[in-house]
């Protein structure tokens, strides 16, 4: 099969838009444009290997990752539809009985957080169990035909291989970077998190589950605190940057409780800069504000990527960890000290106090995604990603909170994505050290922190993370920034 390079660009972001067009669509609770199947109707010449062939002759090298893998994930998309359907629906139907309520697989984040008791929390981990064990052969058979179609059809030694050819990342030396940095934080995680458990529980660290972190992460205890204002009426704070939400082109909001809405919030990047969807269904309190901001963060650094970047360069990105960084970023701004003060108004000493335990969550989701990543690099080193003890012990060792075993292939991210949020996180504090350095403690109320955001926004996603920073002049990827921030903000307390 010929084809042309504009063809192949145009192709790969067409059908880029039809599979996020679709999923926007069940994310809503809508009926999609077309049914699953249909997605890849017509094109299965093109999603073939010898267009993969074409693509390394014609394209230069930056391009050609950008290409060759927009074509790979289609292709292995194409192969695993049906059995990600079959999973899907199962999982769907899939629900826990606790004290007479179902709850369903995807409401259990929001259930926890907000409507859940320690009890039935209790109870939730007991029927989560003998569901996860049901559910493993379909996620199983997943993975497996996914590892088999990147060896025998795409000529990846293995997951790792595939992921590192993808992102442009060696993984290997990250499992000790990680374990050093889980190792120096230990000392300032465990003690704080045990005593906040204890205030609020009234147990101990290590007598608690997940579900009882994503109940305390959530922050309900202090939702009583939260001002007497709407979600939508604290987008009037972008105003500070000069940007109007909502009404800013090529950025919907959706901020409505739609039944059949998804309760997880997600970023729809349906192309670059003119079609990016926000969505969440909100259910209250400072978790709200985190979950829409971070949101924001993707959306905004979308909509202001430059619009002359090529087709390429703005819609085929392969890694999201630059952006993952700028949605941190938003996310902690709205829980700073100077923002609950200085925008929302709290008085001096609760602004003091959620500011801490914001810190003390954003350190431990840190923990969790850095034990994430060593669980999953452990278990596609071994070849086995069947076995859960491995992730249930790593979990445990670096949270503090039990993790059942059997539940690993539903807590586990493709990519190595964890991985992700970790350098997002370790880049929105040199961001962050940046902007103070620039403009002060109060730098979210200047509008000149909204021109440097939006010099940065401009770039896309078209560079890693460690070029991102040497181009604009901030120095080394690593975790210095972060580590002063957590043992400034822990340590004082």
């Amino acid at each position: 099969m010929k084809t042309s390079r504009a063809n192949l660009e145009n192709t790969l972001h067409h059908l880029n838009y039809r599979w996020n067009l679709e999923a926007l669509a069940l994310w809503k609770g809508i009926e999609p444009p077309f049914k699953a199947h249909e997605i890849y109707a017509g094109y299965e010449r093109f999603l073939s290997l010898e267009t993969l062939r074409a693509i390394d002759a014609m394209a230069a090298d930056g391009d050609r990752t950008r290409l060759r893998h927009a074509l790979i994930d289609h292709y292995l998309q194409n192969i695993l539809l049906p059995h990600e359907t079959e999973m899907r629906t199962w999982m769907r139907g899939a629900s826990a009985h606790v004290d007479g309520r179902k709850i369903y697989f995807g409401d259990i984040i929001p259930w926890c957080q907000k409507a859940s008791t320690l009890e039935q929390r209790l109870i939730l981990q007991k029927e989560t169990g003998p569901l996860c064990k049901f559910l493993r052969p379909f996620a199983l058979n997943y993975w497996s035909i996914m590892l088999e179609t990147l060896r025998e059809d795409l000529g990846f030694a293995d997951y790792r291989d595939y992921c590192s050819s993808k992102k442009g990342l060696d993984y290997a030396p990250y499992v000790g970077r990680m374990e050093a940095l889980l190792e120096e934080t230990a000392d300032l995680y465990f003690p704080a998190m045990d005593r906040w458990c204890r205030a609020c529980y009234g147990r101990a660290l290590a007598g608690l589950t997940r579900f009882d972190a994503i109940h305390l992460l959530g922050m309900a205890e202090f939702d009583p605190l939260f001002p007497d204002r709407t979600l939508d009426s604290t987008l009037d704070f972008f105003g500070y940057w000069e940007i109007s939400l909502p009404g800013i082109p090529g950025l919907q909001l959706d901020l409505g409780r739609e039944r059949g809405k998804s309760a997880q919030a997600m970023c729809f990047i349906l192309q670059v800069p003119e079609e990016v969807y926000v969505l969440m269904k909100p259910e209250g309190g400072w978790v709200d504000l985190e979950t829409l901001w971070h949101e924001l963060g993707h959306g905004l650094s979308a909509v202001f990527t430059s619009p002359d970047l090529s087709i390429v360069e703005r819609d085929l990105a392969t890694t999201y960890s630059l952006s993952e960084s700028f949605a941190f970023l938003l996310q902690n701004l709205s829980l700073s000290q100077q923002f609950l003060r200085g925008y929302l108004g709290l008085a001096e000493e609760d602004a003091e106090r959620l500011a801490y335990h914001k810190t003390l969550k954003d350190l431990a989701f840190f923990r969790r995604y850095a034990a994430k990543f060593l669980a999953e690099y452990a278990m596609f080193e071994s070849g086995d990603i069947s076995d859960g003890r491995v992730y249930a012990d790593l979990m445990f060792r670096h949270t503090g909170f039990y993790y059942q075993p059997e539940s690993h292939l539903f807590d586990l991210v493709p990519e190595f994505y964890s991985l992700d949020y970790i350098l997002g996180w370790m880049t929105e504090a040199i961001l962050e050290a940046e902007l103070q350095s620039r403009f002060g403690e109060t730098w979210m109320f200047e509008a000149g922190a909204g021109e440097v955001l939006k010099k940065w926004w401009a770039q896309g996603n078209r560079e890693d993370i460690q070029t991102f920073l040497s181009r604009n002049h901030l120095g080394q990827l690593g975790p210095d920034a972060l580590l002063s921030r957590w043992r400034k903000r822990l340590q004082a307390s």
